[in-house]
């Protein structure tokens, strides 16, 4: 069945996939260019995120979408155990956001692209002054119910388990006195785990969970800490007994 499953992606999946992706990132570029920058920004990549796990039969299961408010702007903060994460997420979170992303995805081909048309968020610490413009853009989107996805640990793990979250989104969240959503991500890591070298997709089911929100209660570096504290206890708190515990990342 292994054997049948690689042969599938070989030759079925990878170019469906690749093709899909181009099409999607070029109407993501095309529709926000001229149209409703929020649609065009969103539902094509959600379309693209739940297409491609269908094509690879990931099975889905989500948890919580009661938890989120429609109407409410939060800073939605998980794990990352994997590049199959951002499928998840766009697929089957349900919910209008932006993500914060690395300056460099901006260099990726076609992806870069629709990125950038849909006022995804690039996070650039080349400098003071970088990162200042990152800051502002997320305020600036952090209103009329809009959310930001962030992965805290800043990369995926090597080992399934969490690293080090880093304080960015927290101190956002802070500032701007909104709710923090911790999600919890599993089974990504079990379907292609960060390797140096290439590694065949494995079929394994996926799950979701949407925590309740952690709403501030105070101001300031207590309330950083506080939320940073129980965001990843509270992640961590979802995973399988294999992957709780910290390990260190190295590329963190």
């Amino acid at each position: 069945m292994k054997l049948i499953y690689r042969i599938y992606q070989l030759f079925v999946a990878l170019p469906l996939i690749a093709v899909w992706t181009v099409f999607i990132s070029l109407t993501v570029g095309i529709g926000c260019t001229v149209g409703n920058g929020h649609f065009w920004g969103y539902y094509p990549g959600k379309w693209w995120g739940n297409i491609i796990l269908k094509i690879l039969f990931i099975p889905v299961k989500v948890t919580g979408r009661e938890n989120i408010r429609k109407g409410e702007s939060y800073v939605i903060v998980s794990n990352h155990q994997g590049m199959f994460d951002i499928f998840l997420i766009y697929g089957h979170l349900c919910r209008n956001f932006k993500w914060m992303m690395k300056h460099q995805l901006r260099k990726m081909p076609f992806v870069g692209f629709a990125c950038e048309k849909a006022h995804h968020i690039f996070v650039d610490r080349r400098g003071p002054k970088k990162v200042k413009e990152t800051y502002d853009k997320a305020r600036a989107t952090l209103k009329d119910g809009m959310s930001l996805v962030v992965f805290p640990e800043g990369a995926r793990t090597f080992t399934g388990h969490m690293g080090e979250f880093k304080r960015g989104a927290f101190m956002l969240a802070d500032e701007l006195s909104l709710p923090v959503v911790p999600i919890t991500i599993n089974g990504a890591f079990d379907i292609m785990p960060r390797t140096k070298d290439w590694h065949w997709v494995s079929w394994h089911p996926m799950t979701l969970t949407i925590h309740k929100p952690i709403y501030p209660k105070t101001q300031g570096l207590e309330n950083i800490k506080t939320t940073m504290d129980k965001s990843y206890e509270t992640i961590m708190s979802a995973l399988p007994e294999k992957y709780r515990g910290f390990v260190e990342n190295p590329d963190q």
